[in-house]
């Protein structure tokens, strides 16, 4: 058995979880046995009691109990195997954009972001392949969940992560999706204001929005309705989506709540993310070619202030193979996002200078269009930068 310890946060560990450091620290000792632990108080920051998700600060003092090792041959049947070489391939092939301070990945959808009970395929186990010769395994500072697909963010640096997490914590990021959903919102741009808790208790990876989320942290999106396409007994829209908080399953929650769920989002949308009118591909018996059923949610864009200088970041993700498959179908033409995306980048601005509680109307037309003109003039000088090269 290891001697109580207290371990003082070298300045390269800041801003990492405490469940990593401890994974760095003490591989031995098991998720499970930290997260008890840290329940009964344990294990402390600066004397004071953490959780394991919980963000660490250069200087601050960890307070490490007694460990008991593992048995002989425990720790090998915990350990997670390692990532499978084909995984690391393709997550190499993702990278949409690489320099000294950040890369950012198109994550495909399916892939967790992070571990969890049973889950040993993720990204953050695959990171040391993301190393391209640094000495630093690269951060992670934002999160997806694992059906959305798109541009993720990584920190290559100690410093770089401070900075991109203070970006994505305040409002310096800006970040747009592209969603199908089933049905139409009841207005073609707007703004979700809608509260978001945790349902089912404790632990539990589903979000209960405005009444039924009463108690829960404040969530806003916006919105802009791109196209809609009617078949027989429904419609499907496509959506451009700019959340202006960053809630779990905020932008699934939110269209659920306005009474038009994601397609294909069976966790809020139940059986009317999969409408009757529409065909779905069916993989039994060398079914129909139709609409993938996957998640027909994808995280575009993010803009953000590089973190070594004050020029704006901005990536974007292609359309995966399984929303071409659904926009196909469905007769939606992708180059209409682009505009979309600047207006609905104008309306947010408009938003932002309106008087609180105000509501946009006739009197604001002109401040709208002004930010609208703003969007499109940066969405002209994307198009002629192009996609920016790896380095």
């Amino acid at each position: 058995m290891t001697a109580l310890s207290a371990v003082t946060v070298a300045p390269e560990e800041a801003e990492l979880r405490l469940d990593r450091w401890f994974r760095q620290h003490y591989p031995g000792l098991g998720h499970g046995r930290l997260e008890k632990l840290l329940r009964t108080g344990q294990v402390r920051i600066d004397g004071k009691r953490a959780k394991s998700g919980t963000r660490l600060v250069a200087g601050q003092v960890v307070r490490v109990p007694p460990l008991t090792p593992p048995e002989p041959g425990g720790a090998a049947k915990r350990t997670a195997p390692a990532p499978d070489p084909r995984d690391l391939e393709a997550l190499r092939a993702s990278v949409l954009f690489r320099d000294q301070a950040v890369i950012a990945i198109d994550k495909p959808s399916g892939l967790a972001v992070q571990g969890g009970s049973g889950q040993h395929r993720h990204l953050d186990a695959m990171l040391d392949g993301l190393r391209f010769g640094s000495a630093e395994r690269p951060r992670l500072v934002h999160r997806l969940d694992k059906d959305t697909g798109g541009v993720l963010l990584l920190a290559r640096t100690a410093a770089a992560a401070r900075k991109l997490t203070a970006a994505f914590k305040g409002k310096s990021a800006q970040k747009l999706y592209w969603a199908l959903v089933v049905g139409r919102p009841p207005e073609p741009r707007g703004r979700i204001d809608l509260p978001l808790s945790k349902a089912g208790g404790e632990g539990a990876e589903k979000m209960a929005a405005g009444a039924d989320g009463a108690g829960g942290k404040p969530a806003q999106t916006l919105y802009q309705v791109v196209q809609t396409r009617e078949f027989a007994g429904g419609a499907v829209s496509w959506l451009v989506l700019m959340p202006l908080t960053g809630r779990t399953h905020q932008l699934r929650a939110h269209c659920a709540a306005l009474g038009a769920p994601v397609l294909c989002d069976g966790k809020y949308g139940g059986r009317a993310a999969f409408p009757p009118g529409l065909v779905f591909e069916s993989l039994a018996f060398g079914g129909a070619k139709g609409i993938p059923k996957r998640l027909m949610l994808l995280a575009r864009e993010i803009a953000v202030p590089h973190p070594e200088h004050e020029a704006t970041l901005r990536v974007e993700a292609p359309l995966p193979a399984h929303m071409q498959a659904a926009f196909a179908a469905l007769g939606f033409q992708a180059a209409r996002g682009e505009r979309a995306a600047g207006d609905l980048i104008g309306y947010g601005e408009g938003l932002a200078h309106s008087p609180p509680g105000a509501r946009p109307g006739p009197k604001k037309d002109r401040a709208h269009r002004t930010a609208a003109e703003k969007s499109k003039r940066r969405a002209a000088e994307r198009k002629r930068a192009g996609r920016k090269k790896k380095s």
